[in-house]
């Protein structure tokens, strides 16, 4: 018998691929890279790169609450940029978004993304005990 449970919820993008939103074992919870799709529209939110990361952590936290989380309680981040010109925007996006302590985290410079966006984060979360 398997712990494993899928999460899934309409207020972040639908998976555009062969994967789910987040998988739940015991009690850590990997969630899925987000990327900043509005979820109503699948569509790009803005051209603009700080919209961008406030769709994306705004995506990451419904997935975190469908699984009875916050993203207070994401212990490790992956953050992924078409342009690293972007960190301090990131940083102060992130600010807003999360408190300290802040999680473990990676920050890489990619080439592309799907769909045309600037900007990915994934996440892993532990919830209770």
């Amino acid at each position: 018998m398997s712990n494993k449970a899928v999460i899934n919820t309409d207020k972040a993008p639908a998976a555009i691929g062969p994967y789910s939103q987040a998988i739940k074992a015991g009690n850590t919870i990997y969630l899925s890279g987000q990327i900043p799709l509005d979820p109503a529209t699948m569509e790009l939110v803005s051209d603009d790169f700080e919209a961008q990361a406030r769709q994306v952590f705004t995506n990451l936290k419904a997935v975190c609450e469908e699984a009875a989380g916050s993203l207070g309680e994401i212990v490790k981040l992956n953050l992924y940029l078409v342009d690293l010109g972007n960190f301090a925007i990131v940083n102060q996006v992130m600010e807003e978004f999360f408190d300290k302590p802040y999680p473990a985290r990676a920050a890489v410079g990619v080439k592309a993304l799907p769909k045309g966006a600037q900007f990915e984060a994934e996440a892993v979360m532990v919830i209770g005990d």
